[in-house]
């Protein structure tokens, strides 16, 4: 007995000696329960909608009012006829859009069923499969006292004035796998990039390869493009494998322009292995560098990024720590790109982020780097 707790005392100094394993082992089933209960959420919140009114009375005024007024959706726009609303849909100024024709109020007043349309984007299915449940209960509350102050305070359940016709845009049939084909594209590229280069380099330090290297006239800027060259070059060709293999088995097809999409994803790749070059400076051997990498990419990417659970939903403090997770803009240009057949053009503030990360983070790395040199 007195050796195994001979052992176990030697094994207690070791861990309180080693730090940054103490800190994740007591630290990190805190972390993951505060970010899975707060960021599992499949409620949507303040979806920004769109109304173009063409009838312009009360009636109609007062039904639009009821669906900003459930709090599941917020005015984003009055519209005006004749707006293109393609373009406000790529730009991602509205997720849904209400038409109520010049005819609403006529049509009410005469006894006959109004007609009006939602119009939603279906690049995301699971939100647009959320709202479209929203909207159907909005309509039916709607009814329901139309009806009650049509008969005197008494109704009849096969009364029903105001008809919502739905129309899904980019996903019609609401498949979830055109919505989350492209959030594993961005979720797959972060992983393997961020763990192939901080493997790399980190099994350069445990063999004292890299300390060679740096006693050769190589500046800090010429090793990073050195050793980052080889795995974008290698992250490019496996962002071709996956786009073939979502075409033949998932029938993803791009609808937007392979130049733009693979631009886009350039820039990311950048700004991911650059993160896996920063934490190769952070830690000395390649236990640690994976799991640094794999918590530090994975989790975010799949459940700060927006790709399967609504960042709308998410608290106020962890909204604003999504701002600095990558694959949340990423994935807005590739579903724009993949799903909606856009260009680049209206994701000019997303890209402006991706570069921002890039360029933050490989400076970070690259200073650390010149002062583990020096």
């Amino acid at each position: 007995m007195r050796k195994i707790w001979a052992v176990a005392m030697k094994e207690f100094r070791q861990a309180r000696r080693d730090r940054l394993t103490l800190a994740m082992l007591l630290g990190l089933p805190t972390f993951m329960l505060l970010l899975y209960g707060y960021a599992l959420n499949f409620d949507v919140m303040h979806a920004k909608l769109a109304i173009e009114d063409d009838d312009k009375s009360a009636v109609s005024r007062s039904f639009a009012e009821t669906f900003v007024a459930s709090g599941y959706f917020d005015r984003a726009d009055d519209l005006s006829p004749g707006t293109d609303l393609v373009a406000l849909t790529q730009r991602r100024e509205a997720e849904a859009i209400l038409i109520i024709p010049e005819s609403f109020s006529e049509d009410l007043s005469a006894g006959r069923d109004a007609q009006a349309q939602l119009i939603l984007d279906g690049a995301n299915a699971n939100t647009a499969t959320t709202l479209l449940g929203y909207a159907s209960s909005i309509a039916a509350a709607a009814n329901v006292e139309l009806a009650t102050a049509r008969v005197g305070g008494s109704m009849r359940p096969d009364e029903s004035a105001i008809r919502v016709e739905p129309r899904v845009w980019y996903n019609p049939e609401l498949k979830s796998t055109q919505f989350l084909v492209p959030g594993l594209i961005g979720f797959i590229l972060m992983l393997t990039a961020v763990i192939s280069t901080a493997l790399s380099v980190v099994r350069e330090k445990e063999r004292g390869t890299l300390e060679q290297l740096r006693v050769t006239s190589l500046s800090s800027g010429q090793l990073i493009v050195g050793k980052l060259l080889p795995y974008l070059v290698i992250s490019l060709v496996a962002t071709t494998l996956i786009l073939v293999a979502a075409r033949v088995l998932f029938h993803v097809q791009v609808r937007g322009p392979y130049l733009d999409l693979y631009a886009a994803t350039l820039l990311y790749l950048i700004g991911a292995l650059g993160w896996g070059l920063l934490v190769s400076t952070l830690v000395d051997n390649q236990a640690m560098a994976f799991q640094i990498s794999t918590l530090t990419s994975m989790m975010p990417a799949i459940f700060l990024s927006g790709f399967i659970f609504s960042i709308r939903a998410m608290p106020d403090a962890l909204q604003l720590v999504t701002y600095a997770v990558p694959a949340r803009y990423f994935l807005v240009i590739l579903r724009g790109v993949i799903l909606k057949g856009a260009g680049l053009g209206p994701y000019h503030e997303q890209l402006g982020f991706l570069a921002l990360y890039a360029t933050v983070v490989l400076g970070i790395a690259s200073v650390r780097l010149a002062r583990r040199a020096t």
